[in-house]
């Protein structure tokens, strides 16, 4: 059972002393959790399957939760809900070792936030967005255009570009 203190540290000595092809659930569900110092997830759901090969520990893991976000148009916080999963092995010597580089330390003791971590911060937007129609900030006086149009519209006579709307009539 993870601790509290933790709770992705697992303890998977007896799976090793276990028969190939075996596996065990570890599911998980916090209503908030930190993976560091940058990424808070909300209504934290999923489950680790750890299954024993010829090489090592296979590790499968599905996990979803929420985190906020800012929009890069408007500068609104949204909640954005993050869907991801992810296989490792944990080799048990080094001519099993993978891409990775895992190799199960020798207490049993794997420590999966890192990878968690990692695979969340992937499913993160480069440039959120909090909805497919933001219309983001008015370039004149920073008003969310969202929320009200400020009547400076876009003149875009000044625009290097202004003739091409031209070519579209």
């Amino acid at each position: 059972m993870p601790s509290s203190r933790k709770p992705f540290r697992l303890n998977v000595g007896f799976i090793v002393h276990e028969e190939i092809g075996r596996a065990h659930d570890f599911p998980f569900q916090f209503e908030k959790i930190s993976l560091g110092d940058d990424l808070e997830l909300y209504n934290f759901d999923g489950i680790i399957n750890v299954g024993k090969t010829p090489q090592g520990l296979v590790v499968q893991a599905d996990f979803s939760a929420e985190t906020r976000l800012t929009c890069s148009r408007c500068l609104t916080d949204f909640d954005y809900e993050l869907d991801w999963s992810f296989t490792e092995l944990y080799a048990f010597d080094q001519r099993s070792e993978t891409e990775s580089g895992l190799i199960l330390p020798d207490d049993a003791h794997i420590e999966l936030a890192t990878l968690l971590r990692e695979f969340a911060l992937l499913e993160i937007p480069i440039s959120p967005i909090c909805k497919p129609d933001c219309q983001g900030l008015c370039i004149d006086c920073g008003q969310n255009l969202n929320e009200k149009d400020c009547g400076h519209g876009s003149e875009d006579d000044n625009s290097p570009f202004a003739k091409l709307k031209d070519l579209l009539k």
